[in-house]
């Protein structure tokens, strides 16, 4: 009997115990079931922990990091980014698609197993499935952050009375290829979502031309020079031009037509021009000394041999006709520097020396202008520099860099010191050709002149000034004029070294 009740109670026991594994089983297969439902609890999706969440659940979440706004700091301001308007857009079904299949790929009962003994999954990571527009991003950022943001450099500013500038201050501007790289891994990221934009220094603007044209006319006031200056200045970079005249303190319009000076020793810069054209650059030991003395010491017995040498007895009418053949319709030379003979058939009468309401009293045999004798310097060079300009286009045969930068050679020479050269740094390369006449009817100088190339760190440039008083032009009014006009051109181009 007591065997059997034994049994009785062990059989039970083993019952209820199988009873009740086969309920904890149920349970946590049920439990297992409702969690297989859900993303596992060590799944990430673009960086957002998903685990335990439904499909909708992780969607919400994975819009509420990813569209939130991203923010900007940039020059002491905070700017909030909404995504949308950048073109980002989290590709959200992508994303969800590749989590349900790595959710369901795995055994279902290898899973039961691990949850029994409630051994943590292998991680999953679901990457970030995305698109953007950078062409949106970087509109955005020229549009709403650099143009508000942004400070422009502020140019150097002339000094009254002074042939210096003051300086301006550096820019900053926004680094906008760094802006791009740095927004977009915001944008991607769910955590990371402020940037600092990183900016580049601008250096200081240089002035305005039109500034510069200001100061030289104040520069002419303050010389107290008060007779009529022609000035012409064209930058060789960009092609910016300054052209005025001013008689007395007044100015003078240059738009119609400009006005005819005296071209004096000037004249041998197309003199020489003419030579080259027409009959090239392989010189003579004599011909070459001849346009040495002719640029560099201005010896008018050399300067006709030289007009000679172009065409016996009949130079100064082919370089006339070279002139005019360039476009220079207002230059030309009627006669040899030291013979009294005239060769054209008459006075040319020219845009220049035809106006009614400004009179230089020219030379009747020599003639020019600040702009055509500017317009020369800078075909010269132009042709040396890369082979354009007019004098090759109109001589194409005849004239090549090689010629043009022989030409130029020749006119550095030139060490006058004074005048244009006397206003820019010693060292500083100035092929020029500087020119004043003693008239003989009276005694005195009435023409002060110089022509000139100027090579600069900061730029190149043609500077031309001529000047003409009805009684006498001043040597120490005139020259310290032209040293502070060139200075201050200078210095337009090179505001750091001046």
């Amino acid at each position: 009997m007591r065997n059997r009740n034994t049994n009785t109670i062990f059989r039970g026991v083993s019952i209820l115990f199988l009873t009740f594994a086969l309920v904890i089983s149920i349970i946590s297969l049920v439990g297992y079931s409702r969690q297989r439902n859900n993303y596992p609890a060590s799944m990430t999706i673009a960086g957002v922990p998903v685990g335990g969440l439904t499909l909708t659940e992780a969607s919400q979440r994975l819009l509420e990091v990813y569209t939130s706004p991203i923010e900007v700091l940039y020059n002491n301001a905070a700017i909030q980014i909404e995504p949308t308007v950048v073109g980002f857009q989290p590709d959200i079904e992508t994303m969800l698609a590749a989590a349900d299949l790595s959710r369901t790929s795995r055994s279902f009962w290898g899973g039961f197993w691990d949850y029994l003994w409630n051994r943590t999954p292998p991680e999953i990571v679901i990457p970030l499935s995305s698109t953007t527009s950078e062409e949106r991003l970087r509109e955005y950022l020229q549009n709403e952050i650099a143009s508000r943001y942004d400070l422009p450099p502020t140019p150097a500013e002339p000094i009254p009375g002074s042939p210096n500038f003051a300086p301006g201050n550096p820019g900053q501007v926004l680094d906008l290829e760094r802006a791009v790289l740095l927004i977009s891994d915001a944008l991607k990221s769910p955590n990371n979502r402020s940037v600092a934009l990183s900016f580049t220094r601008s250096t200081a603007a240089r002035p305005t031309i039109e500034n510069l044209e200001i100061l030289l006319k104040q520069i002419i006031t303050a010389s107290g020079f008060d007779g009529l200056i022609g000035l012409y200045m064209l930058d060789l970079q960009t092609g910016q031009e300054i052209h005025f005249g001013i008689s007395n303190g007044q100015e003078i319009s240059v738009d119609q037509a400009d006005i005819a000076f005296t071209a004096s020793s000037t004249m041998k810069i197309p003199v020489v021009t003419s030579y080259l054209i027409n009959r090239g650059s392989d010189l003579s030991p004599e011909i070459s000394n001849d346009i040495s003395l002719a640029l560099g010491k201005s010896i008018n017995e050399a300067t006709d041999r030289v007009l000679d040498a172009i065409d016996i007895n009949n130079g100064p009418v082919v370089v006339t006709q070279n002139m005019r053949a360039l476009g220079l319709d207002s230059t030309f030379l009627a006669g040899f520097f030291t013979a009294p003979a005239y060769l054209l058939p008459s006075i040319p009468i020219t845009p220049a020396n035809s106006r009614v309401d400004v009179f230089t009293e020219p030379d009747t045999y020599s003639q020019t202008t600040p702009s055509e004798m500017g317009s020369l310097l800078a075909d010269i060079y132009q042709c040396a520099h890369d082979g354009g300009g007019a004098l090759v286009a109109t001589f194409p045969d005849k004239v090549s860099p090689a010629t043009c930068q022989l030409l130029i050679d020749f006119m550095a020479q030139d060490k006058f010191g004074a005048l244009i050269q006397g206003g820019v740094p010693d060292g500083t390369l100035v092929p020029h050709k500087h020119g004043y006449v003693t008239n003989f009817s009276d005694g005195v100088v009435h023409d002060i002149s110089d022509a000139a190339i100027v090579y600069t760190p900061g730029g190149d440039f043609v500077l031309t000034i001529y000047t003409y008083h009805p009684v006498t032009n001043i040597w120490d009014i005139t020259n310290p004029m032209f040293g502070n006009l060139a200075k201050a051109v200078y210095n337009y181009f090179n505001i750091t070294a001046q």
